[in-house]
């Protein structure tokens, strides 16, 4: 019984972190405060009730409408509060109730407001990619455990950083072998002035591999690498020919659901991985 209560509480908890998270996708590209002003309609700015704030259940109430000017809100919230609530009891159910739990679930709840951030504006603010990194380093209280992550997540930062500058070079040279105008041009003098599609991979992108390599280890972080990889294609493939910016794929969500799924699923994937390469 005490099992079922907490795990209750536990998602209840999660799900209102996730009206917080909420605030904070909103908020945070627009450059506002998460704290001031009180939540208020992004339409009509009429400031909400507490019983306007019940996570999932004001929003199925209001039938995903202002109480005040009725205009549609957005299903993005009630399914953010859902995540949020899931995340937080299947990371009970994996760790039990423990400081390292808070800390891991605080992780993943940051890194699905990036995944939501990137999806929508193709920005990874890095007040959230620091948070998320932080937490990910020092979600233990083991001293050797902590230096391990904290290598871990260096190990991933610098490999990212290399794959970065090696994809870059590549499209650059294969750029400037199509374009006329970029004949002349060097790597050296003009990597800040060089198409932005160019830049294979930006730095949040790498904050992000080093939270994953605090994470989940040298082995398994390779393992998230390649699942993202091909959790990405299907939509690399249809956004292949995709020349507008605001509609070229952003990266970070597939990094962020294969890190979920690599951590929570981290023991049958590193027996299948031992077993292939015995």
């Amino acid at each position: 019984m005490m099992f079922w209560t907490t795990l209750v509480l536990v998602a209840l908890f999660g799900a209102l972190f996730g009206s917080f998270l909420n605030v904070v996708i909103y908020r945070i590209p627009r450059g506002e405060s998460v704290v001031f002003p009180a939540s208020h309609c992004p339409h009509c700015g009429t400031n909400l009730k507490p019983w306007h704030n019940v996570p999932v259940l004001s929003w199925l109430m209001l039938r995903g409408r202002c109480a005040f000017c009725g205009v549609p809100i957005s299903a993005q919230y009630p399914l953010i509060e859902l995540l949020s609530a899931a995340i937080a009891a299947a990371l009970y159910l994996k760790l039990g109730l423990s400081a390292a739990m808070i800390g891991i679930t605080g992780v993943f709840l940051t890194l699905l407001a990036l995944l939501v951030i990137d999806f929508y504006y193709k920005m990874v603010p890095d007040s959230l990619n620091l948070l998320a990194l932080t937490l990910a380093v020092v979600s233990t209280w083991s001293p050797q455990m902590l230096a391990e992550n904290l290598k871990n997540a260096l190990i991933f930062a610098g490999g990212f950083a290399l794959l970065r500058f090696y994809v870059s070079y590549y499209l650059f040279i294969k750029i400037k072998r199509m374009s006329p105008n970029l004949k002349k041009a060097s790597w050296v003098r003009n990597y800040n002035t060089i198409p932005a599609v160019v830049e294979a991979m930006g730095e949040g992108d790498i904050m992000i591999g080093a939270t994953m390599g605090a994470l989940l280890g040298v082995q398994l972080g390779l393992a998230a690498v390649f699942l993202s990889a091909l959790l990405a294609l299907p939509a690399m493939l249809l956004t292949r020919n995709e020349t507008d910016a605001s509609k070229q794929l952003p990266f970070i969500p597939f990094l962020a659901m294969a890190t979920w799924i690599v951590y929570i699923f981290d023991t049958p994937i590193a027996r299948w991985m031992e077993a292939f390469y015995a």
